[in-house]
């Protein structure tokens, strides 16, 4: 039994290699992605596994029906790349990643106070032997209520972190109802009301066509002057030209991003010596209260152990049958 792996990092190859072996499973790895060219590299194969990037449409989800493939395992824990609609259509079975949430809540606090203590301008100055610390005046989490949007495994785990800080803690979700294990920890609230009351605000919800530019001008018209924005879930929940006209007014006073919209083609790769066409990242970037990472929330050895491990057991389990939380068509 054969499975193709498209995107594969060299941190993923020995992970992958050792479950295979262990299985008894073929494995073929690709360094590039899933596309109209390199489809037919799945030849033969029983499954295919893939990361962000490839973008599975109905036409390569159909080209993949006819090569006999009967399932996608995606080492991620997003599926906005992949076509589920059409997946079902061919009946093709979808399997996403799964990995403790606590990588990603632990690097959403560090962008929190990052941001609250102006880190980015301190390192700058720090490189040019300018230890002055007018400008530099931070605040303290125990002082500020942070508003939680999404209360699911990373959501929660945030707000369970922030329980050492002494803040209060607003949260929403679309139940309208604080998940049982979070009961005391936070405040359930309309979004209205999380953007009205809160000084921080932290996105922990997957993109959807409900949730794309949730945050825009008028939702940050309803925020507090000089509120602070963190995002480690999706740049598409987030319109990047709204950020930047409340970052020109002021109305923002602080960005924490580890995901930006339109950052394919550039986050997870190395752009050293090329033109980003990109302006607006480019633009946003150079704001002094303006800091961004890219993309490696999720990028601990643990989490990248479950993501690559998965993206073999998950055919396993399709084929033995076993039930599994991960299985989403």
């Amino acid at each position: 039994m054969k499975l193709a792996a498209y995107e594969v990092r060299n941190d993923e190859k020995e992970i992958m290699k050792a479950c295979a072996q262990k299985h008894g499973i073929e494995l073929m790895l690709y360094e590039e992605g899933l596309n109209e060219e390199t489809i037919k590299k799945a030849q033969g194969a029983f499954g295919v596994s893939t990361l962000g990037k490839s973008k599975l449409n109905q036409w390569i989800l159909h080209q993949l029906k006819e090569m006999g493939i009967q399932m996608v395992a995606t080492r991620t824990m997003g599926v906005d790349h992949i076509d589920l609609e059409a997946a079902k259509e061919e009946q093709i079975a979808v399997y996403r990643a799964s990995y403790d949430p606590d990588g990603v809540a632990e690097f959403t606090i560090m962008l929190i106070q990052m941001a609250l203590r102006h880190y980015k301008q301190a390192l700058y100055r720090a490189n040019a032997n300018d230890y002055s610390l007018s400008g530099l005046m931070g605040k303290e989490l125990r002082n500020l209520t942070v508003g939680v949007i999404g209360t699911g495994g990373i959501g929660g785990k945030v707000i369970q972190i922030l329980q050492g800080f002494g803040c209060r803690v607003l949260a929403y979700n679309r139940r309208h109802t604080l998940p049982t294990q979070l009961e005391g920890m936070a405040s359930i609230c309309s979004l209205d009301e999380l953007y009205a009351q809160s000084d921080v605000i932290t996105l922990h919800v997957p993109s959807t066509e409900e949730t794309w530019h949730m945050i825009d001008e008028k939702a940050i018209q309803k925020m507090k002057d000089g509120v602070v924005l963190v995002n480690c879930a999706r740049g598409s929940l987030m319109s990047i030209e709204d950020l930047i006209k409340g970052i020109e007014t002021q109305k923002i006073g602080a960005l924490a991003l580890d995901v930006i919209e339109d950052e394919d083609g550039i986050y997870h790769q190395d752009r050293r010596s090329d033109i980003l066409i990109n302006r607006n990242m480019a633009y946003i970037r150079q704001f002094p209260n303006v800091v961004m990472t890219q993309h490696m929330a999720f990028y601990t050895d643990a989490a990248v152990k479950s993501m690559a491990s998965s993206g073999v057991e998950h055919m396993v389990e399709y084929v033995e049958g076993i039930s599994s939380k991960d299985r989403i068509v």
